[in-house]
């Protein structure tokens, strides 16, 4: 209770702005005692739903809002079915004021569905990532889309700390070969490796980026990063990295590559064959940012062929993967389904984030700043 009440004062605490736009919006205030359809789309938990009285992000416990949401008499609806001209969330599409999504099992809103929406005016991400959203629609529609900015970036870059560490040990063999009852030293210790006086490069120097060279920086690597802008120098001297503008200079250096920019149409598909042929053979690569910013195909084939040493991430395209997605079968990878986001603490913070949101969008309040995505019609910069 105390973790949500300071996330809370801390959510509460950020300035807002607002930023003009030259298209028409819906109109985006809630009146007062103005009953709203909420829909929520998160995984189903089962019976892990009640293991944990702090599990908030699945269907079952569904943020922990549904007591709240419903005194006020707003209807909320919650499901995990959202695929398909017939699944649960198409029926609500026509009549929904709001809908609440994650990253973990994200309702694709397509420009379709924004048009059969004709009550739509608020999107909201309990977590941090709207690329499940077309987001030029949403502006053009007049929707506002946000986020829990921040709300999970620890969560994400100990996760990627972690891959790090598991890939450049080799660890998944020596696991697999416990289960199987094996024991075979020279089978791990072939390709395992100290991170200490490797080259780490981030492709993305964010909050979860800088969070991860804060971590990196106790091992002795060499930290390389490449963003669209350059932090502080006292921030660069802290942490001990160097910026490297150009990318195609930065990756032919790095032993790993971690990616972490946000999913947009400049970066979907960008480490196709020919960027990825520019690494180092034998790199290393986690991706916990989106699936869809590596060429699905173009990692099969260099894992395969050696090019690329090892593979992980928890991030994939489509959410859920299905069975026959080639990563799930390739060769030295630490795959899992999206969960680096979605700790217990981490949904402490983006469930009562997404509180604090809807109460400021009943009162017609400003949300903080940093957590629109899109607001008057424009998109935050890092969607531009």
């Amino acid at each position: 209770m105390a973790m949500r009440q300071a996330t809370k004062a801390a959510i509460r605490a950020c300035a807002s702005s607002s930023s003009s736009g030259y298209f028409a919006r819906r109109q985006f205030n809630a009146s007062s005692g103005d009953s709203k359809k909420i829909v929520g789309v998160f995984y189903k938990a089962n019976e892990y739903a009640t293991k944990n009285p702090n599990f908030l992000g699945c269907v079952e416990n569904a943020l922990g809002i549904r007591d709240w949401l419903e005194s006020q008499g707003h209807q909320y609806i919650v499901t995990d079915d959202k695929e398909g001209p017939d699944c649960e969330l198409e029926k609500h599409i026509p009549d929904l004021h709001v809908l609440i999504s994650t990253p973990f099992h994200p309702a694709y809103v397509t420009a379709e569905r924004i048009k059969k929406a004709k009550n739509l005016k608020l999107l909201l991400t309990a977590g941090i990532g709207s690329d499940h959203i077309d987001l030029q629609a949403a502006a053009a529609a007049g929707l506002t889309v946000a986020e829990v900015t921040g709300s999970n970036v620890v969560s994400v870059a100990e996760d990627e700390l972690m891959r790090i560490l598991i890939l450049m040990r080799n660890f998944v063999p020596g696991y697999n070969q416990v289960v199987k009852g094996e024991w075979n030293v020279a089978g791990i210790a072939y390709r395992a490796y100290d991170l200490e006086g490797k080259t780490i490069g981030t492709v993305g120097a964010g909050r979860i980026g800088k969070l991860l060279l804060q971590r990196l920086k106790p091992f002795g690597c060499n930290l390389l990063y490449h963003d669209r802008l350059q932090m502080a120098p006292e921030l660069e001297k802290e942490i001990g990295a160097k910026f490297v503008e150009d990318l195609n200079e930065m990756l032919p250096k790095c032993d790993v590559v971690v990616i972490n920019m946000p999913l947009t149409e400049k970066t979907r598909g960008m480490f196709n064959k020919e960027l990825i042929g520019k690494l180092k053979k034998g790199v290393l690569i986690v991706n916990n940012a989106r699936g869809a910013i590596m060429d699905r195909q173009a990692v099969v084939e260099a894992v395969e062929s050696g090019h690329i040493g090892g593979y992980s991430g928890d991030v994939w395209d489509p959410q859920p993967a299905p069975k026959d997605h080639p990563w799930r079968y390739m060769p030295n990878q630490a795959m899992t389904p999206h969960t680096s986001g979605t700790t217990i603490d981490a949904q402490l913070r983006y469930a009562a984030g997404t509180k604090d949101m809807l109460e400021r969008y009943f009162k017609g309040e400003d949300f903080p700043a940093q957590n629109y995505i899109v607001k008057d019609g424009e998109l935050a910069p890092q969607y531009r």
